[in-house]
């Protein structure tokens, strides 16, 4: 991946990516340990009032996390729903040899009744190993809008995406500075929230502040955000299919003979489905679009026959609240493979 090469260190610690082994081909092999992180979650711990079975259940997993386990017979009929859904999602992702196999898998089945938190935890794992050995900061930071949602700024010098929950926070704590009334919920009075935007100046603050997720990128044409994201991309195919595509970034669709596209959001796919089959959308739907990429594969004899050739255009948007929830299975489910 191109971009600033700085020294390269470890990034996403929080991701657990240290509790799991490699497989030859680099993809993640869970330990127990991993589990354990898992289970540490507050929506797991037993609470001081949780009865006697849900404190042995969770002791027994402690001890050995992929022993057979059953939520039946738990006292507090939350807990037990807490506890079928982690189950479920242990024993499902378990059935597979590494977590991207297992990613890949939930998608493809359908990820009905998985908490939300759950596929966000194993999303954060399998961009992480996706990016390894990257040293482009930038990149990484263009990284985290694969598994956490984004506020959106738009203003004359930028479009920038700030973390969600970084900017809620900051905002509730009255932590002032130059981009609150751009970044706060819409509605909400005017607040200031100090966010930094990742450049070339300050990229190398990225390695200590990675888990922090408190950078905002800039993603406006030109911009290094921008190219960033297409990399990013480009490296997420690379590790989950062993798919060699080359992306760039375009202010737009000028093709007629428009063929193939993937919304890399709910509010994308839904603006470009109706794009493509003609219908009216307005000018304020329009202007969610953030984002446009242009992907090519290598190898066109992976690409369906009568796609060979054709470029898959790509669609990044906000909603209507401002926010950007990506869905990286949309691009890896959603290519018109042979």
């Amino acid at each position: 991946m191109s971009g600033t090469l700085l020294a390269p260190g470890d990034f996403w610690v929080a991701s657990g990516h240290h509790f799991c082994d490699l497989d030859e081909r680099g993809r993640l092999v869970p330990t127990p340990d991993l589990w354990r992180l898992f289970l540490a979650r507050p929506e797991l711990l037993p609470p001081p009032e949780a009865c006697a079975a849900e404190r042995a259940l969770h002791a027994r997993l402690l001890a050995d996390p992929l022993a057979p386990a059953s939520a039946e017979g738990l006292a507090d009929p939350d807990a037990a729903e807490n506890w079928r859904l982690f189950l479920t999602f242990r024993d499902r992702v378990a059935a597979h040899a590494t977590l991207e196999e297992a990613w890949c898998a939930l998608y493809r089945e359908g990820v009905s009744g998985i908490p939300p938190l759950l596929l966000q935890m194993l999303t954060h794992l399998v961009v992480r190993a996706a990016l390894q050995g990257v040293t482009d900061p930038i990149a990484l930071r263009a990284g985290e809008c694969l598994f956490r949602p984004q506020r959106v700024a738009i203003t004359p010098s930028g479009t920038l995406l700030a973390d969600q929950e970084v900017v809620e926070a900051r905002a509730a704590a009255a932590d002032l500075g130059p981009l609150g009334r751009l970044l706060s919920e819409a509605g909400a009075a005017p607040r200031e929230v100090e966010l930094d935007v990742i450049g070339e100046g300050n990229a190398h603050l990225y390695w200590a502040r990675s888990d922090a997720h408190d950078f905002a990128l800039d993603i406006a044409e030109g911009r290094a955000g921008a190219a960033a994201l297409c990399r990013v991309l480009e490296a997420l195919l690379a590790h989950l299919l062993d798919l060699s595509v080359s992306i760039r970034h375009v202010p737009l669709i000028e093709d007629k003979a428009w063929s193939w596209h993937i919304g890399l959001d709910a509010e994308a796919m839904r603006i470009a489905n109706a794009l493509w089959e003609g219908r009216r959308v307005s000018q304020a739907e329009l202007a969610r679009i953030l984002w446009l990429g242009i992907l090519e594969v290598a190898d066109q004899a992976r690409v369906l026959p009568r796609l060979r050739g054709r470029p898959i255009y790509l669609v990044l948007a906000m909603d209507a609240a401002q926010v950007v929830r990506m869905k990286p299975q949309n691009l890896v489910m959603g290519l018109p493979l042979a």
